[in-house]
């Protein structure tokens, strides 16, 4: 019963960040993690490094042209680019150019390490030289050396020196060509530098911008799309030139309280019914003032718009109908006061006045 269900769903983190990733399919950069989560860079430095890694070649990454783009100083960006260059991210060189003048080349590194063990790479190759094979040697063949002939004795004569005969020379030996095995020479494979390109001339006009990301769809209705009919203006039950003067005040008072709503004579005129009819229903003043005026939208461009819409949709109910007061009477046979819409008498009167009038059945 423990064994972990591995086809279970994950479960998400309670507590940090949870990545919620849409895929895409343009406008983005790959940027190492190197970068970015390096823990010798300030979040400054990291943030411009990204930013460099994703312009295009050519793009211009000076102090003051990364100054005019975003809102940190000259100071703290050159700082940041120092850094970045600490780190092996980033390499400044001065060249000279046409003209005599002098030109910044930056470039930047996504994978310092690598980058750095390529050019140590170059300089080792560049510094072994090439194997030169050893000259063939003939070893010298040795000769054994001439002796001379002995003299021929003759018993009991002197011995006659015969003349030693001169001896015929003999030819040279030709020397032996003994083939040597050549020694192999050492292969050392030096990598082909990697051609330098000349740095291209500044251009003085401004660079390529990025292009502009494709729109994605329109979450507004189509212009086929049936709109919602505008509310109409509200207008009082029983008018009267009070309640319209009420509401002309209100309106003209509006800019002492919410200086946005400043109208003119024939929007104020025309918004008269809407405010006399929130008065007639029962609302005060600054009941309505507050209504129509409070948290507008910024900017606002049609103040007497805004008004129209908001007398028609708060609008609010009519006040419940008031229950009809039956007046006081006196009745006229006990003086005693009663509701009665008629003069006359009261209910207790009216019994007795009818039981008096009955026939009496007792002496029948």
């Amino acid at each position: 019963m423990d064994t972990q269900q591995v086809s279970a769903p994950p479960r998400a983190p309670s507590a940090g960040v949870v990545h919620i990733n849409i895929r895409l399919t343009d406008g983005y950069t790959i940027v190492s993690n190197r970068l970015s989560q390096h823990r010798g860079l300030s979040l400054l430095a990291i943030g411009l490094g990204t930013h460099i890694q994703s312009l295009p070649d050519g793009w211009r990454v000076g102090i003051k042209a990364l100054a005019a783009v975003f809102p940190e100083s000259e100071a703290r960006i050159a700082a940041a680019l120092r850094e970045l260059e600490q780190h092996g991210f980033l390499r400044r060189t001065r060249e000279r150019v046409g003209g005599g003048k002098l030109a910044t080349r930056t470039e930047s590194y996504n994978h310092p390490e690598a980058a750095a063990r390529g050019r140590m790479r170059e300089c080792a190759a560049a510094q072994v030289p090439e194997a030169v094979p050893a000259p063939e040697v003939l070893p010298a063949v040795a000769t054994e050396p001439m002796t001379a002939a002995e003299p021929v004795r003759v018993p009991g004569r002197e011995p006659v020196r015969v003349p030693e005969p001169e001896p015929e020379p003999e030819p040279e030996p030709e020397p032996v060509r003994v083939r040597v095995p050549e020694p192999e020479p050492v292969r050392v494979r030096v990598p082909e530098p990697e051609p330098v390109r000349a740095p291209e001339p500044l251009r003085a006009s401004v660079p390529d911008p990025v292009p502009a990301p494709v729109p994605g769809p329109r979450l507004v209705p189509t212009p086929a799309a049936p709109r919602k009919p505008r509310l109409p203006l509200p207008a009082p039950q029983q008018p009267t030139e009070a309640l319209y003067a009420a509401a002309a005040d209100l309106l003209a008072g509006l800019p002492r309280v919410a200086p946005l709503f400043l109208l003119s004579e024939e929007d104020a005129r025309g918004l008269v019914p809407g405010v006399a009819a929130w008065l007639e229903r029962g609302a005060r003043p600054d009941a309505v003032r507050a209504a129509i005026t409070d948290d507008p939208p910024v900017p606002l461009r049609h103040p007497a718009k805004l008004l129209r819409h908001r007398l028609a949709a708060l609008l609010p109910p009519p006040p419940p109908a008031a229950v009809p007061v039956v007046p006081l009477q006196n009745c006229d046979d006990c003086d005693r006061a009663f509701r009665s819409s008629v003069p006359g008498c009261c209910q207790e009167c009216r019994d007795a006045r009818a039981y008096a009038d009955e026939p009496c059945l007792i002496g029948a």
